[in-house]
């Protein structure tokens, strides 16, 4: 009688059974994944770079018409302007001096400010933090926590209120909300300024340039943080509706579990997947400012360093700026992908 080989145990310590071989396959495929995801970021990095010389270039506009507007000069004195500005050379070789740029860390100077493009963002970036992130984060708390609501108690009046008043906000153009805002509560009210970002009557010290800060922030932070509510609220109200009739909840509901512990400890952490890659992207769009926002209420952040930069054109400046915005995007992208696969188990089996 001949014995079934597959009814034979393998020897001890051999490294042909599942077990021995199921990690190396998960940390192979993890690797695959990590490099898919770092190889098309380099990519969009690389035509981020290539675009960024040539959008601007497009739109038109000559600097030197811009900053001579109110100057009497003569054409010698155009001319050499031009010169020093370096848009007398050819556009190839001004290219390949941008690029050099590029890899080296040098991003040129402004022309308007005469100050390196790389210390002009640096200046400008502790102001945009403040003013997006701090809009990000109650926005987010707020968002999660109503949408959370609204979708679990569908068809409620407060469900009704609540995605109207979503709808509204997310489809109400962001500096049209801004002067509504400014109209109520600085023109009408006249309880906060609306320009800049500390009085210049304000005495030094931590203590009243912090509070003078604090109070410039109320406005700008409560137009952006209407906006990126009203985008937590609808997606998170989506995501609950997907969770409600799951298996699972009225598995959990037949244990006796309370409907409130149902829907904290059960919906909303798997209804909270589909919202990781806005939460990352809007964390893309901290570094990247809010030009908008930032316009409307003279807020000293990357985003208005970007409008002054368009409307000269500073070349450099809006160079610098576009790869910093277009940089900061696609790193919060790849890093929701890869903390998603982590989060979600059918991505890491797909």
């Amino acid at each position: 009688m001949t014995m079934d080989p597959s009814l034979v145990a393998e020897p001890a310590g051999s490294a042909t059974n599942d077990t021995d071989r199921s990690p190396a396959r998960g940390g192979s495929g993890f690797a695959r994944y990590l490099l898919g995801k770092l190889g098309g970021a380099a990519i969009s990095l690389v035509m981020v770079v290539f675009s960024a010389f040539f959008l601007f270039r497009i739109l038109g506009g000559d600097p030197v018409d811009a900053l001579t507007r109110d100057v009497p000069t003569s054409p010698a004195e155009r001319a050499a302007l031009r010169h020093t500005l370096g848009l007398d050379q050819p556009l190839p070789l001004q290219f390949l001096n941008y690029l050099k740029g590029v890899l080296t860390g040098d991003l040129g100077d402004s022309y308007q400010y005469q100050q390196s493009v790389t210390s002009l963002i640096a200046e400008r970036l502790g102001a945009t933090i403040l003013l997006t992130g701090t809009a990000l984060v109650i926005a987010a708390a707020l968002g999660l926590w109503i949408g959370t609501r609204a979708g679990w108690h569908q068809g409620s009046r407060f469900d009704k209120v609540q995605v109207g008043v979503s709808l509204t906000l997310w489809s109400a153009p962001t500096f049209w909300f801004g002067m509504i805002i400014i109209m109520v509560f600085a023109r009408y009210l006249g309880l906060f300024p609306i320009n800049g970002m500390i009085s210049p009557h304000t005495p030094p010290g931590f203590w009243p340039q912090t509070i003078d800060t604090l109070h410039h922030l109320v406005l700008p932070v409560l137009t952006m943080t209407a906006v990126i509510y009203a985008q937590y609220v609808l997606v998170m109200r989506s995501s609950i509706l997907e969770e409600k009739d799951g298996d699972y909840l009225v598995t959990a509901r037949a244990k006796g579990l309370r409907d409130d512990v149902v829907r904290r400890r059960h919906a909303v952490p798997n209804a909270m997947l589909p919202t990781v890659t806005l939460v990352f992207l809007q964390l893309g769009g901290v570094v990247g400012g809010a030009i908008l926002t930032e316009t409307v209420f003279s807020w000293p952040g990357l985003g208005l360093l970007a409008y002054q930069a368009l409307k000269i054109p500073d070349l450099p400046l809006l160079q610098g700026t576009f790869l910093f915005f277009s940089t900061a995007v696609i790193l919060a992208n790849t890093a929701a992908d890869i903390v998603y696969r982590f989060l979600d188990p059918r991505v890491r089996h797909a």
